[in-house]
């Protein structure tokens, strides 16, 4: 009989615990995440994405930290489905920029993305880097480094110096038709301009590493991006939410070339 009272006891005092769903029985399966049960969609390390610059960036006034906009222009695919649309906002900013020297030195950008943004609103970190540049661009690109390099002066010098001295040379010969001493007019005329086209070139700084509104720019991902399912519906995902996408006409492979070696309206006195 009192072996009887302690078994109802103990049964007594498990009960409530039962109820308050404390314990569970040993064949009832553990609940499922709904989260985990969707399907995921991975776009891989490496994947390319082609983007297009929203906003100018030069090493004249470019600063680590500044930020920098770009919009993707064809979709990116992954297992046969749209991943990345058209429309896709990419931000970055800048990691290092170095103007070029007044004698020799180029100007230098690095450049790196951090964030996407996809038509449908849905938001993602990244880890991105420039895989290449617009063949349209003057600037040089090492894909090793990441650095995007102006184009050399030392053609640019030479043209001042070559304008300089032919400039004095006709201004020389005048001269000296006029004293009677056109050899000697043309020699100094010659060395003066010279003269003031060296002083020039190594006054001014090289041509500055320039990325144009509307340059396009391919980014490499350094990290997988997973998205689920719902993440990557979109409607009308080929389409670009706003049209064709109109960012300006995108770099300038001659603007180096123009005028004086590129710099417009400056001219050396003799």
């Amino acid at each position: 009989m009192r072996y009887l009272l302690s078994a109802l006891l103990a049964v007594a005092t498990t009960t409530p615990l039962l109820a308050q769903g404390g314990f569970r029985t040993i064949d009832e399966p553990p609940a499922e995440d709904p989260a985990a049960l969707e399907e995921m969609m991975t776009i891989p390390r490496g994947t390319r994405v082609p983007l297009m610059l929203l906003n100018s960036i030069s090493t004249k006034h470019a600063a680590p930290g500044d930020l920098v906009y770009l919009e993707s222009v064809y979709p990116v695919v992954v297992d046969g489905r749209v991943a990345i649309p058209p429309g896709t906002y990419i931000s970055g900013s800048v990691t290092q920029a170095k103007r070029p020297g007044k004698v020799k030195g180029k100007g230098e950008l690095y450049l790196r993305f951090e964030q996407m943004i996809l038509p449908n609103g849905v938001i993602r970190d990244l880890i991105g880097r420039v895989g290449s540049l617009d063949g349209r661009s003057p600037e040089s690109f090492d894909r090793e480094e990441g650095k995007i390099g102006s184009e050399g002066g030392a053609g640019r010098d030479a043209r001042t110096v070559g304008e300089s001295t032919a400039a004095g040379a006709s201004i020389g010969v005048i001269a000296g038709a006029a004293s009677g001493s056109t050899g000697m007019g043309l020699g100094i005329g010659s060395a003066a301009g010279a003269a003031a086209g060296l002083a020039g070139v190594l006054l001014t700084r090289g041509p500055e590493a320039i990325l144009e509104r509307g340059s396009q720019i391919d980014m490499v991902l350094d990290r997988d991006l997973d998205f689920t399912e719902d993440e990557l519906t979109f409607d009308n995902a080929l389409r670009h939410p706003g049209g064709s996408p109109n960012a300006g006409p995108g770099p300038d492979p001659n603007r180096n070339r123009q005028g004086n070696g590129g710099i417009r309206g400056r001219r050396f006195p003799l």
